[in-house]
């Protein structure tokens, strides 16, 4: 994976409550600039920089389809940075072993 770029950076991000609600918008697929304004209540000025970082680093992209501007998130690269991250293998194995303690 590249690693041109801050992994903390793109993770508190990804986890920020303004841009996951972005990024939870993009789940299930690209949407319409236009969608997210209207759908967020926030403007796209606000929206690419709530975005910023992760549009910086093709986390999420941006296209123009017809006049429109459809954005779109990476999940496999943002779902492959996640499974990578130490701290996250570290709350699985916690929480592995609670389970374990547990049952």
């Amino acid at each position: 994976m590249d690693s041109t770029y801050n992994k903390e950076k793109i993770l508190d991000s990804m986890f920020n409550p303004d841009t996951s609600e972005i990024l939870a918008e993009l789940e299930d697929g690209g949407k319409e600039l236009s969608y997210l304004v209207d759908k967020l209540q926030i403007s796209e000025n606000e929206i690419r920089e709530r975005l910023s970082y992760l549009l910086e680093h093709s986390f999420v992209n941006e296209k123009k389809n017809d006049n429109k501007i459809i954005v779109t998130a990476d999940a496999e690269k943002l779902a492959k940075l996640v499974e990578e991250d130490k701290n996250f293998e570290d709350v699985e194995d916690g929480l592995a072993k609670m389970d374990s303690y547990l049952n």
